[in-house]
């Protein structure tokens, strides 16, 4: 199943994608696509409320804004040079463990909204990534357990600005968290619809030009690895989002380095879960 969200940002009603293709609108199901609807089964729950509603939801326009594919998180992880080939561009070591960071909830947004390069930014950059969605309260999770907490999958493009991320000293934090610097979606994929996640095509474009183009077989650390591995440290709850790290092809890593700037269109997609286009603006 593929779930969105649509309509206006901070008011967005939830959506599903029926096999035929058509976006419906399931407002009527009563809930959002939070962490009360994952840790109640909701995506089993919603598929079975389908079987007799769906010819009565009314269709989403194509002209309908994508907001986010989940309501806002409790928290977003993230994990830091997963790729051996983004590691290798940025003269850094293979980490013998997940490299793990966060970004704050505030920089939540839908797939094609405007990234807003931030205010004295002069080196925005760009990171297309497999973002996971977590299913149910996770804590102290075996490995051979650890599919059991995904809920599905979607895109994640966990923009940076580099020069606050690693030139300002502290946290890489400080670096990812801008209004703006987590788009997610268009679609939260169910996991049942994506039977192979560690080998899914990824890639990026900048004004049409590709600049990222992997597989998620180059993770170093797979997915079941980051979910056991996150839970051994803190409790994931119902719709968290672990983003899993970018393949070679980011800004920074280019020789020379290139930098987003004001009308820069940013285009990115993985397999089997849709597609996002940015438009890079100014802060004013």
């Amino acid at each position: 199943m593929k779930l969105f969200r649509f309509g206006s940002p901070d008011h967005e009603h939830p959506g599903v994608v029926l096999p035929t293709g058509q976006h419906i609108d399931v407002t009527h199901f009563g809930e959002d696509y939070d962490e009360s609807f994952f840790a109640s089964n909701g995506p089993e729950r919603l598929a079975h409320w389908l079987t007799a509603h769906a010819h009565t939801c009314p269709e989403v326009s194509s002209d309908e804004r994508f907001g986010p594919c989940t309501k806002r998180p409790s928290k977003i992880v993230c994990i830091g040079l997963n790729y051996a080939k983004h590691a290798a561009e940025t003269n850094a070591p293979v980490p013998a463990e997940p490299i793990v960071f966060f970004k704050s909830t505030t920089a939540f947004c839908g797939p094609n909204d405007n990234v807003v390069i931030p205010k004295r930014s002069e080196k925005t950059d760009w990171e297309v990534e497999l973002a996971i969605i977590i299913g149910k309260k996770a804590s102290y999770v075996e490995l051979d357990d650890a599919m059991d907490y995904v809920a599905g999958y979607a895109v994640h493009n966990d923009y940076s600005e580099r020069a606050w991320q690693l030139e300002r000293g502290g946290q890489w934090v400080k670096g990812k968290s801008a209004d703006t610097f987590a788009p997610l979606g268009p679609y939260l994929v169910t996991k049942d619809e994506v039977p192979e996640p560690n080998n899914l095509n990824l890639w990026l474009k900048i004004n049409g030009e590709e600049l990222q183009n992997s597989n998620t077989d180059d993770m170093i650390f797979n997915v079941p690895t980051l979910v056991s591995y996150l839970s051994q440290f803190m409790t994931l709850l119902p719709g968290d989002v672990i983003s899993t790290g970018t393949p070679a092809g980011v800004g920074m890593g280019l020789k020379p380095q290139r930098f987003l700037k004001p009308g820069d269109v940013v285009e990115l997609g993985i397999e089997g879960l849709g597609q996002q286009k940015q438009t890079a603006v100014a802060f004013t």
